[in-house]
């Protein structure tokens, strides 16, 4: 009985173990010189996403030079106090959902700009360093966003590159 307390006591050390450099592998990737670290291009499932499915700064700068754009802020409405990109519209991560349920009249009112259609290609979303909007993105895909898209970079990205 005794030599088996320790050998179930040594797998559970071993799992932790694993467990925990899993963890250090994925969380050390920028550090480790990774290129475009903050640029997640994987889904939570691990799926590579389509190119198409992310924005870049330049193709951002482009969409807000010609008005074409539907940009969503999906942080905390108190993280907006240490700035946004200029012209967005805030829906934090949780009403998401909710949001894109809203009829267009309902939305207009909630949010004060026209929702986005299903079919829109100018429909992108951002949050501070591209994880949440990404989470957002697969939300609204799955309400039937197809053609939604996201600053991968988010506002990390936007002012380090965004003349002050």
């Amino acid at each position: 009985m005794n030599t088996m307390m320790h050998l179930s006591s040594g797998v559970c050390a071993l799992v932790a173990l694993l467990l925990l450099s899993a963890s250090v592998d994925s969380t050390n990737q920028c550090e480790n010189g990774a290129d475009n670290c903050n640029k997640w291009t994987e889904t939570s499932e691990n799926r590579p996403l389509n190119t198409d499915d992310v924005v870049t700064y330049e193709q951002l700068k482009e969409m807000m030079s010609t008005g074409n754009i539907q940009l969503f802020d999906v942080r905390e409405p108190y993280e907006l106090e240490a700035g946004f990109i200029p012209g967005a519209t805030n829906i934090p991560l949780g009403d998401v959902e909710q949001a894109l349920k809203l009829n267009p009249d309902q939305f207009r009112e909630r949010y004060g700009v026209p929702k986005p259609g299903l079919e829109d290609t100018d429909f992108v979303l951002y949050c501070q360093r591209g994880v949440r909007s990404l989470t957002a993105l697969g939300i609204a895909r799955d309400l039937g966003y197809s053609k939604a898209r996201h600053y991968a970079g988010g506002y990390n990205e936007w002012i380090q590159l965004e003349p002050q």
